[in-house]
């Protein structure tokens, strides 16, 4: 099965569809362009398409309603979860301070710039 995700005019996925492969067949070759033709003509001639990989073998990411498409990177981005976090070229958020790696578990805390960590209240 294929994956498509339409996007609207600010590149952000509003929904993502499966196709049967089939559908992408051109002389026994799978191209992405016959599957956005297939998209089109069940969605509408307006709509937006770009394929996406559900093992991210391509486009960095599995799309998501909400991503955003970057065409720069051809890759599908998931929304900045913090205004301090930045895109690394893999196309994932990075934080400004890496996360401690010893084991415990933390939350970004973006008022003071840094990791804190979870208290378990055994609830």
């Amino acid at each position: 099965m294929a994956h498509f995700a339409q996007i609207d005019g600010n590149n952000v996925v509003t929904q993502v569809v499966v196709i049967n492969n089939n559908e992408l067949l051109d002389n026994g070759v799978e191209r992405e362009e016959k599957g956005v033709d297939f998209c089109k003509s069940v969605f509408g001639p307006d709509t937006i398409w770009k394929q996406t990989s559900y093992n991210k073998s391509f486009r960095k990411n599995y799309a998501g309603i909400g991503y955003t498409y970057l065409a720069d990177l051809d890759a599908f981005v998931a929304p900045q979860p913090f205004p301090s976090w930045s895109l690394d070229v893999e196309a994932q958020w990075v934080a400004p301070i890496p996360m401690p790696n010893d084991g415990l578990a933390y939350t970004w805390n973006e008022a003071n710039q840094s990791w804190v960590q979870v208290i378990d209240q055994g609830l």
